[in-house]
């Protein structure tokens, strides 16, 4: 049996959705507060047999934080997929963070080991991917310093790649990804969807920092690939392409028939921007939309390399733009 955690998110759901065309059993971890009807709506995308999918799934209420709900949850499971994990910018998430993305992945971790689990996938992130010293494009061999690391999510996902690896010196086989930021259907008022609800919207706003982007198709085609496979304790970096958020912004808007975002964000302008967003969450106890990290870093140009992947797979990426194309048609139907 296979069990998904963070099944509920974007990575979990297209996951699950994918599991649920093969002839394998399928337990997923929810918290009692998810949606499950998003994950249920990211099935109707694809097949007008959504719901007989959907049912495939054996839905466990528990925690990754929880001991107690895990035991249940892992029972009679063969290979674990661990996609859940709390992604922010925020400071004052921190303590949140490392409870979850550390604290519970030692928890999954542990029950890994004392089931005897064939298999583990881990869903780390780029955050983990050191800057080269002496190349251009970053890669799984740039060693990570963490005395250069200032920021929460990157060094509770860093602590939490530690506890896998743990798992594989405890006798469980494992992988890691490291996907780019993931662009895919659903979920469009968080993480990456939320861009595309902004754009349509009339966003005006853009930078001229590069990062790595990637289909969330291909992130879990690669997971799946890599459980499947012969591969055991490796770690990939998932980049289809590095490209600029203003080319992302301009070409979700293009597939939009919208105008284009016309006022560039300078340095002085985030820097000014999330002292002003700090003001305000005081008074008004709202939390930042635009932190001291996420305005510096939407000016980084960093470069990522997925030739290991590529290599080792023979595995071909989705192209950026085929990838914005279907999103933004689904995104269409779904709104229009």
């Amino acid at each position: 049996m296979i069990l998904v955690t963070g099944g509920t998110g974007l990575v979990g759901a297209h996951l699950l959705y994918h599991l649920s065309l093969e002839n394998v059993a399928i337990k997923a971890i929810h918290r009692k507060s998810s949606n499950l009807l998003a994950v249920k709506n990211v099935f109707k995308y694809f097949s007008k047999d959504y719901e007989l999918l959907f049912q495939k799934i054996e839905w466990v209420e528990a925690d990754i934080t929880d001991i107690i709900s895990l035991e249940e949850a892992f029972k009679n499971v063969t290979k674990v997929y661990h996609c859940a994990a709390l992604v922010s910018f925020n400071s004052k998430d921190y303590s949140a963070m490392d409870l979850i993305n550390i604290d519970g992945t030692s928890n999954i971790v542990n029950f890994c080991i004392e089931n005897r689990v064939k298999k583990l996938c881990f869903v780390s992130s780029i955050a983990t991917i050191e800057k080269s010293v002496t190349h251009k494009f970053m890669s799984e061999a740039d060693e990570w310093n963490m005395e250069k690391v200032s920021y929460g999510y990157a060094l509770t996902k860093y602590g939490a790649e530690i506890e896998v690896w743990r798992a594989s010196q405890e006798g469980v086989p494992v992988v890691i990804v490291n996907p780019g930021i993931i662009l895919g259907a659903g979920f469009w008022q968080q993480g990456s969807g939320a861009m595309f609800s902004k754009i349509d919207k009339g966003f005006p706003f853009y930078t001229e920092g590069v990062t790595g982007f990637v289909s969330v198709n291909d992130v879990v085609k690669a997971m799946l690939l890599l459980m499947k496979s012969d591969v055991v304790n490796e770690r990939y970096i998932l980049v289809a392409e590095n490209s600029s958020f203003k080319n992302i912004f301009y070409q979700i808007a293009e597939n939009f028939g919208k105008k284009p975002p016309s006022i560039k964000v300078t340095k002085l302008m985030s820097a000014f921007g999330w002292r002003l967003e700090k003001l305000k969450a005081i008074f008004t106890n709202v939390p930042e939309t635009l932190t001291k990290h996420s305005a510096k870093s939407i000016h980084n140009k960093r470069y990522y390399s997925s030739e290991k992947i590529a290599k080792d797979l023979n595995f071909n990426f989705e192209s950026i733009a085929e990838t914005i194309k279907s999103i933004c048609a689904l995104y269409k139907k779904e709104h229009r």
